[in-house]
């Protein structure tokens, strides 16, 4: 049983040696690349030093470059190369555009899919959210159903793409491909089909389709059907952890948050989340239990991953209800947990209890989820500011910095640079 105390126990020895196995080579791959969404640690945190404390425009930029199009998608850096996706604001043309990173000159520029018939998209969302994947010499850039590639990270050669995929994204699509034991694992929750999927890297053909095993339809929290599609889709990026030898797959759907195993796609437990929808974040791993957002106006729920079956409330840890961001995902800082809220309401928990240890106005509306480097919490808002402040249990702003555009994707912070993607710019701000 995946809930016995003998498991739990075993459960947590394991955990905590594959966190010490795997220590050193995250060290070196937060300090050399930004590979993915939330970067190479999955969880926001980078080793990168002596940045700058007020990164703003004309303060310190080594370099600016224009971005053509609408994406909000995060920058990867991997090499001596930046990596973005793009895409037309009509959804027409999907690109990949590849920086230079000592210069920013745009070294390709590639349309990679051309769609006749694009779905609707709303006007916050873009047409290339989803952020890429960078894995042994190869990058997965996906725009959700129009289209995912594979490309060889040297040359930018396609080495092959699925259009196959049928998924009404409904508002546009925004959940993160990632890369584990050689598939890469994608989710499709959309107002008509909600799957998740692993593909082999090499050949791109199909290892495992699993349905999600409640379909929400159009109901509201009292079952009364409402004809809202968002009650049926989802945004959010998965997570593979190691529980006791198995790797399991925690992948956030509509109103309800799934277990799979990683190789098979077999489902191990659910939690229904019927009162939000539209999940959105990476969820943490945190002393065997899971930290998930729950989605829109929702809540940050503390559940241990030994669970099995349809697990109920009764096995939630903790719940927090305010200041929990919809859109941009959290941080884990040793015991205590970062987040800043769509609204601007930074607040730090304590990961043991939930409880609050202070609450602040940082201001502004966020979508970007902040990231951890040297020390500081960095959080940039859609008018453009960032906040970088104490990553302690006592609020201090440390330092500020204004850029001309607002932000929507994530930043990525490698050796002594921040990267930043604006709605309009890509820029490398160093000390």
């Amino acid at each position: 049983m995946l809930s016995s105390p003998a498991f739990q126990k075993s459960k947590l020895v394991v955990l905590r040696a594959v966190s010490i196995a795997c220590l050193g080579a995250w060290s070196a791959r937060a300090a050399q690349e930004w590979d993915q969404f939330r970067g190479p640690r999955h969880n926001g945190a980078a080793d990168a030093t002596n940045l700058p404390v007020s990164p703003g425009e004309g303060a310190g930029v080594r370099w600016k470059t224009e971005i053509h199009g609408k994406g909000w998608s995060s920058p990867l850096i991997s090499g001596d190369k930046v990596w973005l996706s793009t895409a037309t604001e009509d959804g027409t043309e999907l690109s990949v555009v590849v920086l230079d990173r000592k210069t920013g000159k745009v070294l390709r520029d590639e349309v990679l899919f051309k769609v006749q018939n694009p779905q609707f998209c709303h006007k916050f969302n873009s047409y290339a959210s989803p952020t890429p994947v960078i894995s042994e010499g190869r990058v997965y850039v996906s725009f959700g159903s129009p289209g995912t590639a594979c490309l060889d990270e040297k040359t930018g050669a396609k080495i092959w793409e699925r259009t196959d995929f049928v998924c009404n994204h409904f508002r546009g699509s925004g959940s993160s491909p990632i890369v584990w034991g050689g598939m890469l694992i994608m989710n499709f929750d959309g107002s008509d089909f909600q799957f998740v999927t692993a593909l082999d890297c090499q050949t791109g053909k199909t290892v495992w389709r699993t349905e999600r095993s409640v379909d929400f339809k159009d109901l509201d929290a009292q079952g009364k059907p409402t004809g809202d599609g968002d009650f049926r889709k989802a945004f959010a990026t998965p997570e593979v952890v190691d529980v006791n030898g198995m790797p399991v797959l925690i992948s956030s759907g509509a109103k309800c948050h799934y277990a799979y195993d990683a190789k098979t796609g077999k489902e191990l437990w659910r939690f229904e989340e019927r009162a939000h929808h539209s999940a959105s974040s990476r969820p943490l791993v945190w002393n065997g239990n899971v930290l998930i957002q729950s989605g829109i106006k929702g809540h940050l729920l503390c559940i241990p991953l030994a669970s099995e079956g349809v697990v109920d409330e009764s096995r939630v840890l903790w719940r927090v209800k305010k200041g929990v961001p919809g859109k941009p995902s959290i941080l884990l800082i040793g015991e205590t947990i970062f987040m800043v809220d769509d609204s601007g309401i930074a607040t730090c928990l304590d990961a043991n209890t939930g409880d609050a240890v202070w609450t602040e106005r940082v201001g502004g509306n966020f979508s970007a989820s902040p990231i951890y480097a040297d020390g500081r919490i960095y959080a940039c808002n859609e008018e453009g500011k960032v906040t970088a402040f104490a990553a302690e249990r006592q609020y201090k702003v440390l330092g500020e910095g204004q850029f001309e555009s607002g932000f929507m994707a994530s930043p990525a912070a490698v050796g002594d640079s921040l990267y930043f993607r604006t709605k309009t710019h890509m820029y490398c701000v160093q000390k």
